[in-house]
């Protein structure tokens, strides 16, 4: 094996041949022969693989030849000289857009703006780009909801229940995955003849697919603090901030104070967030405790959550 056998592309580069076969090469671009132009400039190639103006036009033919992938290779080459010539990084841009690569083409063109901020074509292209990568993220976010939407309207006799929990959940109407979302334990407990193996069952096979009781409805209470926020804004000004005052202030019974220490509620608008199955779901929580608490907060405009139909 002679020593040139070993040595890197770049150490055995042939200038003066190159030269030769790229002079060719633009003759017969310039004559409109595209074909005989590709094969003089992969002549100078093979003879000069370091030379950018050569592999760029070598590249640009063959993206017009409809050799995309051959392209793509040699433009990514041309890019990684010291200060690529901003043709070069436009044509790779556009190489990677086609692709859906946007990240790699945002940095190609964001690099020609760097280097010339009014270039028309990257300002054009930097606006395609970033509304082709808010497209795709669009879309992608769609299917997602899409996937979790089925998922959601799957019927829960679909899953391995026992019979004894498909009865007491059609009986209380939770047909589909996204109802048993939208009530929590302390609900499911309410339900009369609804007992701890069968509340186990429900949590173990929700658990399996990454959801839990109740989901639904702790995604959904910020936004219904707000509206009952806004709705007091409404009709009171710019509102006293009642929903960040203590319950201590609604003045309830000992009883009641204990059952709601229990759900983790502190503040009124922890307690609006709150149903009155959850409610009575609580130990020794009786319906003398729920009136009281519908009483107090009625005297100050609000009210209790109610499910969705």
């Amino acid at each position: 094996m002679s020593e040139s056998d070993v040595l890197p592309a770049s150490e055995y580069r042939d200038q003066a041949t190159a030269r030769k076969y790229f002079d060719a090469g633009w003759e017969q671009e310039q004559a409109g022969n595209r074909v005989g132009a590709v094969e003089q400039y992969e002549a100078a190639y093979t003879a000069d693989p370091d030379d950018a103006e050569n592999c760029f036009r070598l590249a640009y033919n063959l993206d017009l030849m409809g050799e995309e992938d051959q392209a793509l290779h040699l433009y990514e080459e041309c890019a990684k000289v010291p200060n690529p010539s901003l043709n070069v990084l436009i044509n790779l841009a556009v190489a990677y857009e086609d692709r859906g690569k946007y990240p790699q083409a945002e940095r190609c063109v964001r690099q020609v703006l760097a280097t010339e901020p009014n270039h028309p074509r990257a300002r054009l292209y930097i606006k395609d780009i970033l509304e082709s990568r808010a497209m795709l993220i669009d879309d992608e976010q769609e299917r997602k909801q899409e996937k979790h939407s089925a998922l959601l309207d799957t019927p829960v006799t679909d899953f391995e229940l026992s019979v004894r929990t498909r009865n007491a959940l059609r009986k209380m109407n939770i047909r589909t995955l996204g109802d048993l979302l939208k009530v929590t334990e302390a609900e499911l407990r309410s339900f009369k003849n609804f007992g701890d193996a069968s509340l186990e069952e429900i949590k173990t096979m929700l658990a399996q697919k990454s959801l839990r009781l109740g989901q639904s409805v702790e995604s959904h209470q910020a936004q219904v603090k707000q509206q009952v926020f806004d709705q007091i804004k409404s009709e009171q000004g710019e509102g006293d901030g009642t929903l960040d005052k203590s319950v201590n202030e609604l003045n309830l019974s000992v009883r009641a104070r204990k059952a709601l220490a229990l759900l983790g509620v502190t503040s009124i608008g922890d307690l609006v967030m709150k149903t009155e199955a959850e409610l009575m779901g609580v130990k020794n929580f009786g319906m003398t405790s729920l009136v009281e608490i519908r009483d107090r907060l009625t005297d100050v405009g609000l009210s209790l959550r109610t499910l969705e139909a």
